[in-house]
């Protein structure tokens, strides 16, 4: 995953307790036009922030579903294709099982080593036989948006490679719009990190069923290039990931650019350090509910005014 492990000043113990609190807190409704403010704020956390607990033993994937609903109070989970040990469907159907007794939806399954693009031919046929085994978990488990990367480590995409990588997610999105959800890239690595490559992929694969997952802030470039990048691409953001230097920075700026945009997809904390997962979670989350409400409830001088 494209992170930021950049070093952050440590958070006195009373700041942590409120943001902790709070991110466990639930929210409570607020009247107002359907079209200015929505009925519930949409969060969740990727798996992938609890690599570390993963790797030691400490989590499995029906541990981090408990830690959404009772944890963090969630009712969306965004699961890492890393938690997954299988893709058979008796494996598939308890996890479906798990988030139905928990009346929880599945905002995303991200989903590494299937994406499209490798220089050799029998690597691209294994990913590509990947793609299509969590595409078929995607629908038995009623996920609204699925990622898988483009591929190429490169810039920039040769035209076989372009040509291939869009009729590959153009077969894809066709088997995500027949089951009810959406598919699509993320600026994540290689060539899609790159907006212009990355609009030119959506132009090109123009599907219903074609989406276009963002790691907020994860472009090259400039602050200026970056932020311009966060602003363009909202309009057709279906999913979202939100890094630490996000929720420690300018995180009411780049979540208005959403919500501006009439984003109607889960908000997803996504954490990177590997230590101390449970907690620095809670901060990521609290941030994000609490900038979310404020949206909600009151102005902001990023908000654009609705009629």
């Amino acid at each position: 995953m494209s992170g930021d492990t950049a070093a952050r000043p440590a958070m006195g113990r009373r700041a942590f307790m409120h943001c902790a609190a709070a991110a466990g807190a639930a929210v409570p409704l607020v009247a107002a036009p359907p079209a200015a403010r929505p009925a519930k704020l949409k969060i969740s956390v990727l798996s992938y922030s609890f690599r570390g607990l993963l790797k030691e033993g400490k989590m499995d994937v029906f541990g981090y579903l408990e830690s959404c609903k009772h944890r963090y109070r969630l009712d969306a989970a965004d699961i890492w294709n890393g938690f997954l040990i299988s893709t058979e469907e008796s494996y598939i159907k308890k996890i479906r099982e798990a988030l139905d007794e928990r009346e929880m939806a599945l905002a995303d399954l991200c989903v590494d080593q299937a994406h499209i693009w490798e220089d050799d031919p029998a690597l691209r046929e294994k990913n590509h036989q990947n793609a299509l085994a969590h595409l078929k978990a995607a629908s038995m488990l009623g996920a609204r948006f699925m990622r898988v990367d483009a591929g190429c480590r490169a810039d920039t995409w040769t035209a076989e490679q372009f040509d291939h990588i869009v009729k590959r997610y153009r077969e894809y999105a066709q088997y995500a719009h027949d089951h009810g959800f959406k598919m699509g890239a993320e600026n994540h690595w290689g060539a899609e990190r790159i907006w212009a490559n990355l609009r030119k992929l959506y132009q090109a694969v123009n599907h219903p069923g074609f989406g276009l997952s963002i790691h907020i802030g994860g472009w090259p470039g400039s602050d200026a290039e970056k932020a311009a990048a966060d602003r363009e691409v909202a309009p057709w953001a279906c999913h979202t990931h939100i890094p630490w230097n996000i929720t420690e920075g300018p995180l009411e700026e780049k979540l208005a650019n959403l919500w501006n945009a009439g984003y109607t997809g889960y908000y997803s904390a996504e954490h990177h350090s590997g230590r101390d997962e449970y907690a620095e979670v809670a901060i990521q989350l609290a941030k994000i509910r609490d900038v979310l409400e404020r949206f909600r409830t009151g102005p902001s001088k990023f908000l654009q005014k609705r009629a």
